[in-house]
């Protein structure tokens, strides 16, 4: 009898298990959505650690425009004003006029693009080598932060927006417009840490071949997307009460809900979430990526995929024992000898880029120099497939391990007590 109802009745019953089939993926969506958006909505910077370790340099203020017109508060800091450390109230023989605030005989600008919830000032932690070496360093306040303006109804977050990007683009076109009308030699650089790499990443590969951009260098990046779907699986696992359900979701799953929370959080918060694994097939610069290791906010795999879509030359250094935003702490020595001759070799042209580089650091520099920056067994679209589309692990096993072990070490040439750490505050996201 139930066999012969089943038989005459199995369209409706077909209907009514597609319904119940429907409503639950709803529940089940609208319940991952909402916890989502109050984490992008409500998630912390890293916690401060220790005191200031920089000293505050005041340097020449500039006010500029974002390229959507929000008004912001960027400074330069020349070599000589970092030399003597004084206010720029009196310029010495080869500092620039209120008119020509670049100095003249500068090797090159870097454009430095601060962490969330940092300011300006927090250049003084990273550049330190590059305006020794003879570098002019243009550093702002992302809007709503520092001294720079608010765009109404917008909440800066940890998150890169387009808004991140514009006020990027818009130092970059200030920076490229004063040594123009110096008529100084275009050598630019960008230098961002955290969402500032994320965003100077992003205005890198906008700003296409219009902007004499010769490098980028990215400390402690990220991309959107791939941290959101991190984050979830991470929260998911933690508040969903059926098990077999969290762990049993398929890949397409997550990367729709991904691009559903990502649509909705446009509409919700008024700005773009923008990708960084999709805009690094964009970039035509060298790219020199820095991670610590046991970065527990941000995991080093993260930067490893964004290394395996980048263009070449690109350098990869993932820094053992480090946390977020303490890689220049925890290895200062060769943080400043690294991204000194980074720049050095792609932006100032110079054929030894070691030659400002401490005596003790050349041998690392050289070696670091040469790699190749790739990593052969490891397509970076397989790398990039493997992490957004399946486990953790995959990214591990695929594009993390054989792209870390691909970068060399040079024995330490310094003793052990020359890198013991500085105690010290991480200035933010």
């Amino acid at each position: 009898m139930l066999r012969t109802e089943i038989t005459n009745h199995w369209p409706v019953l077909l209907l009514v298990a597609a319904g119940v089939g429907v409503l639950w993926t709803a529940a089940v969506l609208s319940k991952y959505v909402r916890l989502m958006l109050n984490i992008i909505r409500d998630t912390p910077r890293p916690p401060l650690m220790g005191p200031l370790d920089y000293e505050r340099v005041e340097g020449r203020s500039v006010w500029f425009r974002a390229f959507d017109g929000t008004l912001l508060r960027g400074m330069v800091l020349s070599p000589e004003l970092w030399r003597r450390r004084l206010t720029p109230s009196a310029p010495g023989p080869d500092e620039p006029t209120d008119e020509a605030w670049l100095s003249r005989h500068a090797r090159g600008v870097i454009i430095f693009c601060h962490e969330f919830g940092s300011d300006r000032y927090s250049c003084a932690r990273y550049c330190r080598a590059l305006l020794e070496a003879g570098f002019d360093v243009f550093s702002f306040d992302f809007r709503s932060q520092g001294a720079s303006g608010a765009l109404p109804g917008y909440q800066p977050r940890l998150w890169c927006t387009n808004h991140e990007v514009a006020d990027v683009l818009g130092a970059l076109a200030v920076v490229q417009a004063q040594l123009e009308a110096q008529g100084l030699q275009q050598r630019l650089g960008l230098f961002g840490v955290s969402r500032g790499g994320a965003a100077a990443l992003l205005a890198a590969g906008a700003a296409g071949r219009r902007t004499p951009l010769g490098a980028v260098l990215a400390d402690g990046a990220f991309s959107n997307d791939i941290l959101l779907e991190t984050m979830m699986k991470k929260w998911v696992h933690i508040f969903a009460r059926v098990r077999f359900l969290y762990e049993n979701h398929p890949p397409a799953f997550w990367r729709f809900l991904r691009w559903l929370v990502l649509q909705l959080a446009q509409v919700r918060f008024g700005c773009t979430f923008l990708s960084v694994r999709r805009g690094m097939r964009q970039l035509r610069q060298p790219v020199f990526l820095i991670h610590g290791q046991k970065d527990s906010y941000i995991q080093a795999e993260q930067t490893a995929v964004l290394h395996g879509l980048a263009g070449t030359p690109r350098y990869l250094w993932l820094v053992a024992e480090a946390r977020h935003n303490q890689s220049v702490l925890v290895d200062a020595e060769r943080y400043a000898s690294r991204t000194l001759a980074f720049f050095e070799k792609h932006l100032a042209g110079g054929a030894a880029p070691e030659t400002h580089v401490a005596e003790a650091w050349r041998a690392d520099v050289q070696a670091f120099l040469a790699w190749p920056g790739r990593s052969a067994s490891v397509p970076a679209e397989k790398a990039t497939r493997d992490y957004v589309g399946e486990d953790h692990r995959v990214l591990r096993r695929a594009g993390g391990t054989a792209a870390i072990a691909a970068v060399p070490e040079v024995p330490e040439p310094l003793p052990q007590s020359a890198k013991r750490p500085v105690a010290a505050r991480t200035g933010g996201q």
